[in-house]
Formats: C-alpha cells, sequence, structure tokens
C-alpha cells in the first residue's frame, strides 16, 4: 500500500510540474513587414518589448516563436513592433481583444495580423471634393423611375463674381467623380481636373454628377432589356435627365440650355447609357463621352446606330484602353466605322494601349474629352 502511494504522489507530482511549448508562426502582416514583431502576454507582464519573447525569421517571409515552459492553463497574448502604441489592431485601426489559449499540450499557431494600431491598411478615405463641389440633394425624386438620387453640382472659380452663363455636362456614377471618400474604386477628380484645365483653356463648363442606383444600375444605364438583368430602364433614366433634372438645373443656375451645349459623358455601363442617350435624345444631349463602353450587353447598338439620323452638332468621343476586355477596341473600333459613316458627325477616337477599366485611366483621358468639347462650343 505504502508503494502504491508513493506512486501515486509521483505521477501526481509530474502531471502537476507538467510544462509545455506553444508555437506562434506568424505569416502575414499587412504593413510594417521589416520591423521586428514582439509576443506580449499574461506569461511575460505584458511587456510589448521582451527581447526573450521577439519573433525570429523563418522561411517565406514568416516569423516564428516559440514560448517554452508553459505549465497547464489559459493564457492572453497581443502582438507589437516593440511598444503598445503599435499593437496589432483591425484592419481599420480598431482595437482588438486579447488573444486567448488553452495550454494542455504542446502546439503551434498560424497567425495573420491585420492590422497595426499605428499603421493599418483599410484607412478612412479622405474628403477630396473641391470647394467648387456640392450636393444639391441627397434624395432628388426620379418620376420616371419612382426612386430618387444624390446629385452633385461642380461650379467653375469664377461662378460666383460673373454672369456668365455656361455649358453643362451630365456624368453617370457620380459617387466616383469627385470624392475619393466616395468613390469606389477611385475617383475620376473631375473638380481638380477643371479647377486647372478652365484656366489653361479659358473655358468653363457646369458639371452635375449623378449617383448610380446600385443594384438598378445595370438597368438603368441600358435602353434595352436584357435576359440576364432584366428590363432596360434606359430610356426612363435618360427622361429622368432631360424632362427633370436638366429643366430644373436650368432653372436654378446660369446654363447655356442647347444641345451644342449639354454633353453627357461615363464609363462601362455609363459609357454604353452616355452613347444611347445622344442616339435616341439628340434634341437634348449633342455631345456623349463614351468612356469604355459596355457594348457586350447591347450588341444591337451598332445596327441602331448605323440607322440613326442625328443633327449636324452630334459630337462622339469614343474611348478604349488595351487591357481591358479582349473585345472592346475592336468594338469601339467598329462603332467608329459605323459614325464615321455619317458624315455630318463629329468623332474621335481614343486608344490607350496599357489602359485598365479603372478609373484611373478614365481620370487621365478626361482632360483631353473635356478640351475637345469645349473646343466646339459656338462662339
Amino acid at each position: 500500500m505504502k508503494k502504491l502511494f508513493l506512486l501515486f504522489a509521483l505521477c501526481l507530482c509530474i502531471f502537476t510540474q507538467a510544462q509545455f511549448s506553444i508555437r506562434f508562426v506568424v505569416n502575414q502582416v499587412p504593413t510594417k513587414a521589416n520591423e521586428d514583431i514582439y509576443i506580449m502576454g499574461s506569461f511575460n507582464g505584458w511587456n510589448p518589448k521582451d527581447e526573450a519573447y521577439k519573433l525570429r525569421p523563418f522561411a517565406g517571409g514568416k516569423k516564428i516563436i516559440v514560448v517554452k515552459n508553459l505549465e497547464p492553463g489559459n493564457y492572453a497574448y497581443k502582438f507589437t513592433r516593440g511598444d503598445m502604441s503599435k499593437v496589432e489592431s483591425t484592419a481599420d485601426g480598431r482595437d482588438i481583444p486579447d488573444r486567448v489559449m488553452e495550454v494542455n499540450a504542446d502546439f503551434s499557431y498560424d497567425i495573420n495580423i491585420a492590422g497595426w494600431k499605428d499603421d493599418y491598411p483599410e484607412k478612412p478615405k479622405r474628403y477630396s471634393a473641391s470647394p467648387q463641389v456640392r450636393i444639391i440633394d441627397t434624395a432628388f425624386a426620379m418620376p420616371q423611375l419612382q426612386r430618387s438620387r444624390r446629385i452633385w453640382i461642380y461650379l467653375p472659380k469664377g461662378y460666383g463674381s460673373s454672369s456668365k452663363t455656361y455649358p453643362v455636362l451630365y456624368m453617370h456614377d457620380g459617387q466616383n467623380l469627385f470624392n475619393e471618400q466616395t468613390a469606389y474604386a477611385g475617383e475620376w477628380g473631375v473638380d481638380e481636373c477643371l479647377d486647372t484645365l478652365q484656366k489653361k483653356l479659358g473655358k468653363e463648363a457646369i458639371v452635375v454628377g449623378i449617383d448610380n442606383g446600385g443594384s438598378h444600375r445595370m438597368k438603368e444605364y441600358n435602353w434595352y432589356d436584357h435576359a440576364q438583368y432584366g428590363k432596360g430602364e434606359g430610356q426612363a433614366y435618360i427622361d429622368f435627365i432631360s424632362q427633370t433634372l436638366k429643366p430644373w438645373i436650368d432653372s436654378k443656375y446660369r446654363t447655356k440650355k442647347g444641345p451644342e451645349y449639354t454633353a453627357i459623358a461615363g464609363s462601362s455601363m455609363g459609357g454604353l447609357i452616355s452613347m444611347q442617350a445622344l442616339m435616341y435624345r439628340g434634341n437634348t444631349f449633342g455631345t456623349a463621352g463614351v468612356f469604355s463602353p459596355s457594348f457586350w450587353i447591347a450588341p444591337q447598338i451598332f445596327s441602331e446606330a448605323s440607322q440613326q439620323n442625328l443633327p449636324e452638332y452630334a459630337r462622339f468621343y469614343l474611348y478604349a484602353g488595351g487591357r481591358e476586355s479582349n473585345t472592346l477596341v475592336d468594338e469601339v473600333r467598329k462603332m467608329g466605322d459605323v459614325l464615321n459613316k455619317k458624315s455630318n458627325y463629329d468623332i474621335r477616337q481614343a486608344i490607350s494601349p496599357i489602359g485598365a477599366h479603372q478609373e484611373q485611366y478614365w481620370r487621365n483621358f478626361f482632360p483631353d474629352f473635356y478640351t475637345w468639347w469645349s473646343a466646339r462650343w459656338p462662339e
């Protein structure tokens, strides 16, 4: 019996004194990848720069540490870059709760760090619209569609101190035109461009931006019905601009009202609906800025464009990038050939071999479009 008791006591002693090793492998850090990383926790007094707990380089750019001699139990921990102001955070810089581990055996943890408190990847976008930009209404009524929409306006710098009247450019995807904070993948920078370009050219215009309708965008920006996206609402959308929004703008601001002074422009689906707006509402719009148009969704547009007879002031600016779809450049050139058969149309084609389907490339060619359009205003 005495031997059994001693054996039990020995086993109990071994169990209570068991210690384990935990391996931590940091696979990914968002920023500051070349700086030292430390682990701190309840096992080292939450020291943020304990040299005994600094991770070392590991294969594939990873970093690793093995924390040894941990007794069974629960531990809390976090990673830092050597200071509490540089502790890990969420990807947008918010505090995270302590990481927790239960130690009862040797184990390995793979870790991804989302952000650091002093440097995180998803920083809030800045408000970048210039003082020349304002929001007319966050819920401007669209009776033709039974919806409402945010409307932006850019006024030239000299607008408030002059009595001049101005041409007007209507643009789609208003979220992406002026303000980095609201842009999906970068802004066009229309306001900054015109602040500089209008001074250089001596040609000033008002720009009206219309937000897209989110889930309604594919329908609102297509004149035709589509098997996948449903009934086209392009006619109702353009009627909203020509019958509701434009008369309101003309009544509130000093504008040149004729189609020879009125343009419409956009990219992708916005390029498509700009093309269709000029084709079917040539009595309202005289110029279309057709950037990277989604002709693929409306193949009938080529035959219909060949049948249209628009006024002599009809102008088409056609842009495509060589790094967009495999067919876009050919489609834009095909449309150029169709329109060139109409001797009274004024057409400019612009092809960027390196252009991708992104705002930054449309931004690069917007000055060319504006310069070309403004040079054609009647004196």
